[in-house]
């Protein structure tokens, strides 16, 4: 029986990259993981990976994936995903928006009035879609005063990194998941944002391979990064922690909860916290539930 066994997680984005690391670190520890995301025939993207490959590998690794086919930009298709979560489980336990419109052009250093204005579907698919899905998942989790909603950021919420847009997506998501836990803790029901570095994703080992000095930039140093499932199995410890409320509303980065919870990557590496050169968290949890205002403050882990 894995520590997860029995819940019930939506990980949004999840054909490939970070979202399909997240499903399998928490397929392995037993969780029934509905897999959404565009990509259900191989060969269709130019990136390997389908849902349904990626809800295979969850099954092989202990738990149960369930592939979705969704397009999160599209509000009626997202809505019945979650239909189908509550009439097929009857609960949801986690929640994890990953779900991100990422451009070609995300790495080109052109200035934000030379690159065209179809990148703001990084905040449509990205920020909007995030809200879509949370709504739906608290209306599963507020019944039964239980859950946890997690939005995967990054540095660049406070760090310009590739462009005005992209910070702009991720700054948002943090500010939402606060919010968030304001209104969702009289019903136990958390809401953090978890800021991610270099990930090693099918896209960021393309880019570090093709793009020259990629790899020195302060944003991609190869010795920081971390494998797609090493978020996974941090979603995995809030999961599992009875005291996950007192964390509601926060922004933490990563490796530090990772430290917190004595967690590794999958190759047994301690990754680093990139707070003293990339910048700390603006959101803490929210002030506990007797006190009269939320306050802004700190984060730390």
């Amino acid at each position: 029986m894995g520590a997860l066994s029995g819940k019930v997680a939506v990980v949004t984005g999840a054909s490939r990259g970070i979202g399909k690391g997240i499903a399998l670190a928490l397929a392995e520890q037993g969780a029934t993981v509905y897999v959404s995301g565009r990509t259900n025939t191989p060969g269709t993207h130019p990136l390997p990976g389908t849902i349904g490959e990626t809800a295979s590998e969850c099954d092989r690794r202990g738990g149960r994936g369930i592939a979705v086919q969704v397009d999160h930009a599209d509000d009626d298709q997202v809505a019945d995903l979650f239909d189908r979560v509550g009439n097929e489980q009857g609960r949801l336990d986690i929640l994890v928006n990953n779900a991100f419109s990422l451009p070609d052009d995300l790495t080109d250093p052109d200035p934000f009035w030379e690159k065209p204005l179809s990148n703001w579907e990084m905040v449509d698919v990205g920020v909007r879609s995030n809200f879509v899905a949370a709504r739906h998942a608290a209306k599963l989790m507020v019944p039964r005063r239980s859950g946890l909603i997690v939005a995967v950021s990054g540095y660049t919420g406070v760090a310009y990194t590739y462009g005005v847009v992209f910070g702009t997506a991720k700054s948002a998501v943090d500010r939402m998941a606060r919010d968030m836990a304001v209104e969702l803790q009289p019903h136990d029901v958390a809401s953090v944002s978890l800021w991610q570095g270099l990930t090693f994703t099918e896209r960021a080992e393309r880019n570090l391979a093709d793009i020259p000095g990629l790899t020195a930039g302060s944003a991609t140093r190869p010795e920081n990064g971390c494998s797609p499932e090493f978020p996974g199995r941090v979603i995995g410890a809030l999961a599992n922690d009875p005291d996950v409320m007192t964390r509601s509303g926060g922004t933490f980065i990563t490796a530090e909860l990772a430290q917190h919870y004595g967690i590794d990557d999958i190759d047994g590496r301690t990754i680093p916290s990139l707070r003293a050169t990339r910048g700390e968290p603006i959101w803490s949890p929210i002030a506990p539930a007797h006190s009269s205002s939320p306050r802004m403050q700190r984060s730390a882990p």
